[in-house]
């Protein structure tokens, strides 16, 4: 009779041992998927926020493209102008105005930022993550650092006014001041003809360097951008 009581007791805890175990196990396991679960939804608006902002920033480069492309036009413009070459008065108001200035830099980095605040771990790829990280943190702070800080690209303030000096009191207006034509040949002596062409060999050097980086940037974008969006749609499957 003691004996079956013992078996009976041993199998009431067991049961109940059991029970408990499974309850817990069950519980942990549910807990955690639901943290896996949130994390998952996490980087998914994380890299849309990424994705979107590449796109916004694709289509700025796509426009710096044509301003740098009319900008190579205007120098080469005014290198004419300097060499007393027949050239279009139509065009003169856009170079003027084009050729010398600085691009703007306009990254949007509100993706990256939501994922430097919530841990980069958040992206679970790691190929994918470094990717990210090498575009935000080498790549644009490069291109924010040439144009806001490097005085070698400032061309409005480092050349504007020797060119303005010697082609401005040539220019012909209209009765309302808008720029209208120039009158040539500009009466130039050797040495200053030569100072002005440096002045623009200068300036197309700077702008030829940081086309070259708009381009090889646009290249990474596009590729990140085709890379979260077959991330994506793999998690999706």
């Amino acid at each position: 009779m003691k004996n079956r009581l013992k078996i009976k007791y041993w199998k009431k805890y067991l049961f109940e041992f059991i029970s408990i175990f499974l309850a817990v196990s069950l519980a942990f396991i549910l807990d955690r998927w639901n943290d896996d679960r949130k994390d998952s939804i996490a980087e998914n608006k994380i890299l849309e926020e990424i994705y979107n902002g590449l796109e916004r920033d694709s289509l700025d480069i796509a426009n710096d493209e044509q301003y740098f492309k009319i900008a190579f036009r205007g120098i080469q413009y005014f290198n004419d102008v300097i060499d007393g070459k027949k050239v279009e008065n139509d065009s003169l108001a856009t170079f003027y105005f084009l050729f010398s200035r600085e691009s703007i830099v306009v990254q949007n980095k509100s993706g990256y930022e939501s994922l430097k605040s919530r841990g980069l771990e958040t992206i679970k790829n790691d190929t994918l993550r470094s990717k990210i990280i090498d575009l935000y943190e080498v790549d644009y702070e490069l291109a924010r650092k040439f144009n806001e800080e490097h005085s070698e690209y400032k061309f409005m303030q480092n050349y504007f006014h020797k060119i303005n000096d010697a082609i401005a009191p040539h220019f012909e207006y209209d009765s309302i001041n808008h720029i209208q034509g120039i009158r040539l040949p500009i009466e130039l002596e050797e040495k200053e003809r030569s100072l002005l062409k440096s002045y623009l060999w200068k300036i197309a050097v700077g702008k030829r360097d940081r086309y070259l980086a708009a381009m090889s940037g646009k290249e990474k974008i596009g590729q990140l951008r085709a890379d979260i969006k077959s991330y994506l749609e793999q998690k999706s499957k």
